[in-house]
This record gives structure tokens, sequence and C-alpha cells, in this order.
């Protein structure tokens, strides 16, 4: 959708040294940092309350390949809390939605968007070649599913969730 990502060897051209500029001059980034940022491949389970931000975050930062995972459309109730979205995508598919927003946000990265749920059976094949996998998925046959394919795996998982506010 997008422009493919570098290797961790090629120059960065002038406009990515202009944008990422923040993160070049980072002694803990720098542009070696930065070039190993485009050349890498994370995998969001879900663009919902956590992966919306997310998404956008991993993109503004210029990781190179954003592989974006959610069977679900928009809906109204989304609005308030899943900052990627606007009224206007209601009942559209999240990870096309998705896919737009990364592409106009930054020229950078290639999207990937899968609009799949995942599970047990198809992990291995969604989840392949991933970096990273960040799990923001709402229901705990996924996030085990996951969670086991990433630790067979030995990739690094980055798991979030958000639960309902209770009364102490």
């Amino acid at each position: 959708m997008a422009a493919t990502s570098i290797s961790t060897s090629a120059r960065l051209t002038d406009d990515q040294l202009d944008r990422y500029a923040r993160h070049i001059v980072l002694k803990e980034i720098g542009g070696e940092g930065q070039r190993r940022l485009l050349a890498a491949t994370v995998a969001v389970i879900g663009a919902g309350g956590i992966g919306a931000p997310a998404i956008q975050y991993l993109a503004a930062a210029g990781v190179g390949r954003l592989r974006v995972i959610d069977d679900d459309s928009v809906s109204l109730d989304n609005l308030q809390r899943q900052v990627l979205f606007g009224t206007a995508d209601v009942g559209r598919p999240k990870e096309a939605v998705a896919g737009e927003r990364v592409a106009a946000l930054n020229p950078d990265i290639y999207f990937e968007g899968r609009r799949e749920r995942i599970g047990a059976a198809n992990a291995g094949a969604l989840l392949a070649g991933a970096d990273l996998v960040l799990d923001g998925s709402d229901n705990f046959a996924t996030r085990l599913a996951v969670s086991d394919h990433c630790t067979a795996e030995r990739i690094p998982l980055v798991s979030a969730a958000i639960g309902r506010f209770q009364k102490a």
C-alpha cells in the first residue's frame, strides 16, 4: 500500500533524515536505530482502543512494515476511544481504514491489513516474519494463541488490555 521497507544498510533519504531527525539525534537510536526501525515488521493484533493509537505511533516512528490483524468493522460506539476512526468510517473494516490512515501519515510504511480473527490454527501464518507482536486483542482465546505462538517462535510480545473500571 505504501513504500517497501529498507534494509539496515540502506542510506536514509534526505526526507527521512528530516522526518526522523528527533530520533536520529538521540544517542540511543541514531541513524542505525532508525534504519533498523524502517527495516522492522510489527504485527498489531486488534485495531481497537489499544491498537488504534499504537498503529499511529508506530507509523509515525517509522516502523517500516505494519501488519494489522483485525476482523471487526468500525461501529459508532468505537469512536469515543478508537482515535484512528471517524464518523464516516462506521461500517468499514478497521484494518482497511487503518491502512488508509497509515498511508496518509507516513509514505515510508508498508502496510499489510489482514481481516481475519487470529487463533491457534492461523497464528503461524499471520505472524510469520514479525520482529515484534503487539497484542491489543479483547478476548482470552486470542491472547493465549498469540502468546503461545510468540513463545514457541521466540518473537517478542507486547500485550496490553483494558478492563472495566472497578470500585475499590
